[in-house]
């Protein structure tokens, strides 16, 4: 019997540990929530590069906005890189455990 790994839920406990969810379906009523977490949480991560952006690019930008802008990228980036280790672990693994065929090895 294959029991599916555990997944990496897009949100932590109060105490900022990782939360896990444990189905044999991808289309439970929590996975779909999780899955339209991340998508608004990939969705705002877009928008904080662009705020990003624009005070890097704006001369004028003095140190709080720069320092604001740095915090919501900060949470931006952890939480787009709990999306990608969250999907990560959910794709197939190929035959032989090897994650990505390597030329000239």
């Amino acid at each position: 019997m294959h029991t599916p790994p555990l997944r990496l839920l897009p949100w932590t406990t109060p105490e900022g540990k990782p939360c896990y969810l444990s189905t044999d379906s991808g289309h439970s009523r929590l996975s779909r929530l999780a899955d339209d977490i991340e998508a608004a949480q990939l969705d705002s991560g877009e928008q904080v590069l662009a705020g990003a952006r624009a005070v890097l690019g704006d001369r004028k930008a003095g140190e709080p906005a720069v320092r604001f802008a740095l915090a919501r990228a900060t949470e931006a980036l952890e939480e787009v890189l709990r999306v990608a280790v969250s999907r990560g672990r959910r794709l197939p693994r190929p035959a032989g455990g090897n994650l990505c065929a390597r030329g000239g090895d």
